[in-house]
């Protein structure tokens, strides 16, 4: 288990606790009352820590290294029944954007999603979760297959941003996404959006455009990360604090300014603490919302979605 720096008061309790343990087990002396005590510490230390972090504490749970990633949740979701398909029929097959179909429960899912690795040979493998064209035109056409079979889509948001290489603008990386922002507006079918972890700019964007986009509670978005944020205005990345506090990119922010329909609650510790929770937790959550969006006719559906994206900000008209 790895620890973050406002986390270790966690491991020095944790640590005490395992010694307390381990006493008890190795000899005759009763450490009960001990370690009770050090129990209920440990309870209100991640209780203080978890339920008063500021932006930057947050940013830095959403890309813990312990943290699901698409695939976990996929394969939880799924299971045996996901199968991936690949390649966009132009260029190649991105690694960065997974998708394929799968079901939860008796329903059939398009999963989409961006995919980061677990150490350094995936994360290079999967470009650290940054798509090039050819995956954000892979993931608008397997949307267009699920319209044409009326299965709802289903995208998991975690990218620190587009590939921002110059074969990636060659081969049209800002073409790709505003296609895919468009025709995602008038699909045909569902789409339930949920940013798992980084959800940063247009990268973001390329598959976030949903009638429900909802935000895991450790999880950020915005037009720009803390750091590249900092090194603009303040030209070094010293100030990321005080950029993640002004972008307002957390959940609870983007729900107060309504930019998502709602925030998936973690359990205590974040994702990573207790994944199979999390799973369960989101599962019901991606079932209870098609649910509502099955209930409403397909044109509706349709016109609440643009509405939504043409309300979204604040301006004035002169």
């Amino acid at each position: 288990m790895e620890y973050l720096d406002f986390e270790l008061p966690i491991k020095e309790l944790e640590d005490q606790l395992n010694k307390c343990q381990q006493i008890g087990e190795e000899s005759e002396v009763d450490v009960t009352e001990t370690c009770q005590n050090l129990t209920k510490k440990l309870e209100e230390t991640k209780k203080n820590i978890y339920e008063n972090l500021n932006p930057w504490q947050r940013v830095q749970l959403s890309r813990h290294p312990n943290r699901p990633y698409t695939l976990d949740y996929v394969k939880a979701l799924a299971g045996d029944t996901f199968i991936e398909l690949h390649g966009d029929r132009s260029v190649k097959d991105d690694k960065a954007i997974i998708g394929g179909l799968g079901k939860i429960g008796d329903q059939s899912f398009m999963f989409i999603g961006q995919q980061k690795g677990y150490n350094t040979k995936t994360r290079q493998y999967r470009n650290f979760g940054m798509a090039n064209p050819e995956g954000y035109r892979k993931a608008l056409r397997l949307m267009r297959m699920a319209e044409k079979f009326d299965i709802p889509v289903l995208t998991f948001v975690d990218t620190p941003g587009a590939y921002p290489g110059l074969e990636a603008e060659e081969r049209g990386q800002g073409e790709a996404i505003a296609r895919n922002i468009f025709e995602m507006c008038v699909l045909k079918v569902p789409i339930i959006t949920i940013i798992i972890g980084e959800g940063a700019s247009g990268g973001a964007l390329g598959i976030g455009v949903g009638d429900r986009v909802m935000m895991m509670e450790n999880s950020w978005y915005s037009v720009i990360s803390p750091e590249n944020c900092s090194s603009i205005l303040w030209r070094s990345w010293d100030y990321k604090i005080e950029a993640a506090s002004a972008l307002k990119l957390t959940s609870k922010d983007m729900e107060g300014l309504n930019l998502v329909d709602g925030v998936i609650r973690e359990p205590l510790g974040g994702a990573h603490s207790d994944r199979e929770a999390t799973f369960e937790i989101v599962r019901k959550t991606v079932v209870d919302e098609l649910k509502a969006l099955r209930g409403m006719p397909l044109e509706k559906m349709i016109e609440a979605r643009m509405h939504k994206y043409e309300n979204m900000g604040v301006y004035k008209e002169s």
